[in-house]
């Protein structure tokens, strides 16, 4: 890959956020959120959809104007300077805002040209990114010629052809298959690498949630923690046992009776819950019980278990959309009947 660099950011958090929030009428979709992103690192907002994830983008990136609370990128106010801010990251969104009638280089190059990069610049870094994602050999091709990942990777080098301090990813691999989210994951690591630049990105997959250095928990609009990966997947404790029987409710019943679980969950037809040593648990568990088990496993805790364990549920891919999670959040409220 060629190497391409930007000047190093300055000391301290590149993102300061405080308080922010975003409200739509009665609905409020991000309520108080406060975090700092240094440097150089790449921060994960993890989250099912209509959490509030996309709109505390769309506030960082300029897009948005905060109802209350304030935030920075590199040192500038996202309200009051706002095209310091946009001059100063990269945006790539969930839907492709390619042109499918142009080549790959005419795209860049129209970029190039809103972000009044010099002429005398221009085609030499359009090469240099073009090589960066591995392009170069379709550049002169029409985008609607590309595959899901070729365009996603080709929105990836359009947005850090003006050198961005920040890239921004809103569900940057949503709609590609798992191998090329790895194959996106792997360039998007490399180009950190060389340019040292910030990456945040919003993600519903735990896996992708995994490359980032630290994690918010976002869900209803409030960060419920934020950690690195592993120190996050330390929160669940000892080994995750999840089982289903003949009669789930029953059976949550005695495995806190009679073996002392003190928290055992209930979700999408299944229990889980912790404990030490969950192998040598299991024919204590299946003695124990007076219902009849159809499937028990063990497995060490992941993000969707920190998940599990915070919220009581589990992210999972055919969530509600972001309408029906805000008239959730009203109910809770008791603001609207159902």
């Amino acid at each position: 890959m060629a190497e391409v660099s930007v000047p190093l950011a300055v000391n301290g958090p590149i993102i300061r956020v405080e308080g922010l929030k975003k409200s739509f009428g009665e609905i409020t979709a991000v309520d108080g959120v406060s975090f700092e992103v240094q440097p150089g690192e790449i921060f994960g907002f993890l989250g099912p959809n209509g959490a509030g994830k996309t709109t505390t983008i769309k506030m960082l990136c300029t897009l948005l104007r905060p109802t209350a609370g304030k935030a920075t990128i590199d040192g500038h106010d996202v309200v009051t300077e706002a095209a310091a801010v946009r001059s100063g990251i990269g945006i790539v969104f969930q839907d492709s805002t390619l042109d499918e009638y142009l080549t790959a280089e005419q795209n860049l190059r129209y970029h190039a040209m809103i972000y009044h990069i010099p002429r005398s610049q221009r085609e030499d870094r359009i090469k240099r990114m073009l090589e960066l994602v591995d392009l170069a050999d379709r550049r002169s091709d029409v985008v609607r010629t590309f595959s899901g990942g070729m365009k996603r990777r080709l929105e990836i080098a359009r947005s850090l052809l003006h050198l961005p301090r920040v890239l921004f990813l809103d569900e940057p691999t949503i709609g590609l298959d798992p191998q090329t989210r790895h194959y996106v994951w792997e360039y998007l690591r490399e180009m950190r690498r060389q340019q040292s630049i910030t990456i945040f990105l919003t993600t519903h997959y735990m896996d992708e949630a995994e490359n980032a250095d630290r994690i918010a928990i976002i869900d209803y609009g409030r960060i419920i923690a934020l950690d690195t990966p592993a120190a996050l997947k330390r929160m669940v404790g000892g080994d995750l046992v999840t089982l289903s029987t003949a009669d789930n409710q029953r059976a949550r019943t005695e495995i806190s009776g009679r073996l002392g679980v003190e928290k055992v969950v209930q979700a999408d037809g299944y229990l889980t819950f912790e404990v030490e040593s969950g192998e040598s648990f299991i024919p204590r568990l299946v003695a124990a019980l007076d219902v009849p088990v159809r499937t028990v496993s063990v497995r060490i805790p992941g993000l969707d278990d920190v998940f599990l364990r915070l919220t009581g549920k589990a992210i999972r891919d055919e969530d509600a959309g972001s309408t029906d999670r805000l008239k959730s959040r009203l109910r809770q409220r008791g603001r609207i009947r159902r």
